[in-house]
């Protein structure tokens, strides 16, 4: 019974993660119309990073605390740090140059990659659902592709490459979480993985900022503010929390939400539309995932190897 209980309060959480992770891609969508969006993603990480840290450190709200080694300083640097880093510059650009919808959908494939990320192709059941998951996730994404394709859009398909390579950045960021988590709490990662990164990107937010100049008014701020508390403190640790006790693709089943919490928000915030390819898509990405996350060989009691 305890781990069932467990279980539940760690979906639920998971649940909440999705609706709030919905909320902030829309506020970063409306953020980098007209900030510059690694100058956006460097501070909202540095500053979540720093907050969340400090309640780990000074409070009990949250569990315990426990000093870094320096070999484990090192590998959330490298693996943490600079993993989420390359997820928030593909991330913010892609959120500038297209549709959020679409940005939400390719996170929702990232499951896929993380599957793909566990094992190797064998000859057996387990490991051509995985492949033909990835398949069905491939042609989902060349759905979404293929308008672009079509009227030969530069920047919308410099956009829909910065999706996919969000999406398979956000799925590495989770491998490497999965990995630091066999030593460092969940919470100290999420906190140590967001400040690294923005220290990483400051310098060309900064750049960034000399070269377009910035915004400067209260609106923005204010978004902002609610995206760092909302899109990165409380999600992400509750995120890393339960990527301590489940395994990445199970925690990453969830992101199939994104898609449609973010959808929901930008209909209603930004007017976007609701398009026949983003259904289709859709369509295509979330069979994949329920094709790789479903034991069909144990249900239809086939064997093993083939």
């Amino acid at each position: 019974m305890p781990k069932q209980t467990n279980n539940a309060a760690i979906a639920g959480s998971l649940l909440l993660v999705v609706i709030l992770w919905g909320g902030n891609n829309v506020g970063t969508k409306w953020l980098v119309a007209t900030w510059p969006p690694i100058w956006t993603g460097a501070t909202r990480f540095l500053v979540a990073g720093f907050f969340l840290l400090a309640v780990l450190r000074f409070t009990n709200w949250l569990g315990g605390f426990a000093p870094l080694t320096r070999q484990s300083c090192w590998q959330l640097w490298f693996r943490g740090g600079l993993s989420l880093a390359v997820y928030i510059v593909a991330f913010a650009w892609a959120l500038r140059l297209t549709a959020a919808s679409h940005v939400a959908l390719y996170l929702g494939a990232s499951p896929v990659w993380a599957l793909l990320w566990e094992e190797r192709p064998k000859r057996n059941w387990a490991s051509a659902r995985r492949y033909g998951a990835a398949l069905l996730a491939v042609a989902g994404v060349l759905v979404l592709f293929w308008p672009v394709l079509k009227m030969g859009r530069q920047t919308n398909l410099i956009g829909e490459l910065c999706g996919l390579a969000a999406s398979i950045s956000w799925a590495n960021y989770n491998h490497q979480s999965r990995f630091l988590s066999a030593k460092i709490p969940g919470l100290e990662i999420a906190a140590n993985a967001m400040w690294m990164s923005g220290v990483w990107l400051l310098p060309f937010g900064l750049l960034e900022i000399a070269a377009h100049g910035i915004a400067a008014d209260t609106r923005h701020f204010f978004v902002q503010t609610l995206c760092i508390l909302f899109g990165g403190v409380v999600p992400y640790a509750l995120w890393n929390s339960a990527l301590r006790h489940w395994q990445t693709s199970r925690v990453m089943l969830f992101n199939n939400f994104i898609p449609l919490t973010t959808t929901a928000w930008a209909y209603f915030i930004l007017g976007e539309p609701v398009t026949s390819t983003f259904c289709a898509a859709m369509a295509l990405i979330i069979a994949g995932v329920f094709l790789g996350q479903a034991d069909w060989a144990k249900i239809f009691k086939m064997p093993e190897s083939f």
